[in-house]
């Protein structure tokens, strides 16, 4: 049986993670669980030497590489996702859709098959940092900023970074199946499957308010999640009409007040549980839920993991990084 081939193209700057990961899962021959294992190639897309990042270079490419001899491309990440992809990587990814070949991006390698026209009416992402830009540019992809990788058909992107392990075991989980995916995973020392999404890495920028009746709403409102708020109550404390309140909100938040509300409340109660021992319960109360139960579920949808699965992972974070300072 012929080995799957994996090519990964590879452009000036691109960084040396995402680069790194599929040359460790799909470059590193496994006949112990599977054989045959994946024929890997790293291709440079442009004259050579292509220069990684930081401080690695390759070689021009094989004379004999071509797109016919190709079952899955991968494009790990471009260097700069305000600069337009390089058109001759576009075209390869072009090309290599049109022939029905399997592609997978990592992080912002996304900008680059949006710009090839492969995302146009698919499901995506992208690393959360950059997701707004992709949608913005790319109108036709419908964006998911939440997940760790998406499927659409035989495109496959990912998030950020080291989401890239994810989504390649994905691939190995398609190919070889689930045993090989898990034994691979144990053997990188990863998990298999890593519950929710990247919501739970993501933490929005403050909005850029005026300094209108607005600005000192959102700060008093800040300081009174505890309380049972509704958008009467903000309406009344700015002294304007509920109507009022709501436009403003949807103008300059993109979002209602009450979505809001729910918005500080889950970030009040992620720093709770990242920062101290209390119960879910307190915190639940503290940050204006009014019973556990309701934070569980909203913690859950829109974080993605429970609250003590992510109490698990960040709060061990934080205590690691206190006893290395």
């Amino acid at each position: 049986m012929r080995p799957h081939r994996v090519v990964m193209a590879v452009t000036e700057g691109m960084p040396i993670f995402e680069a790194a990961v599929p040359c460790q899962v799909f470059g590193v021959d496994r006949p112990h669980l599977a054989d045959p294992w994946y024929r890997f190639s790293v291709v440079p897309v442009g004259p050579g030497p292509v220069r990684l990042s930081p401080g690695f270079a390759l070689g021009p490419a094989d004379d004999g590489w071509d797109l016919d001899s190709t079952d899955t491309l991968v494009v790990p990440a471009c260097e700069n996702v305000h600069d337009a992809p390089p058109a001759q990587l576009v075209g390869v990814v072009r090309e290599a859709h049109e022939r029905g070949i399997r592609i997978l991006s990592i992080c912002s390698g996304a900008f680059v098959l949006a710009a090839a026209g492969v995302l146009d009416g698919r499901r995506a992402t992208t690393h959360w940092l950059h997701a707004d830009e992709l949608s913005r540019r790319y109108p036709a992809v419908r964006v998911d900023p939440t997940v760790l990788y998406v499927e659409d058909a035989n495109v496959i992107t990912s998030a950020g970074t080291v989401a890239g392990i994810d989504a390649c075991l994905h691939v190995v989980r398609i190919d070889h199946g689930a045993a090989v995916a898990a034994e691979l995973a144990r053997r990188l020392v990863t998990p298999p499957h890593r519950d929710g999404g990247q919501s739970q890495y993501h933490r929005p920028a403050a909005p850029a308010i005026r300094e209108d009746w607005l600005a000192p709403l959102l700060a008093w409102t800040d300081e009174h999640l505890h309380l049972p708020l509704s958008n009467a109550d903000l309406a009344a404390r700015a002294n304007v009409s509920v109507r009022t309140v709501e436009r403003r909100f949807a103008e300059a938040l993109g979002m209602s007040p009450l979505q809001w509300l729910l918005q500080q409340r889950v970030r009040r109660a992620q720093q709770f549980l990242e920062t101290s021992d209390r119960p879910v319960g307190w915190i639940a109360d503290t940050c204006g839920f009014g019973g556990a139960a309701s934070l569980r579920a909203h913690f859950a949808r829109i974080v993605g993991v429970s609250p003590t699965t992510y109490r698990r992972s960040f709060h061990e974070r934080a205590d690691a990084a206190r006893i290395a300072s």
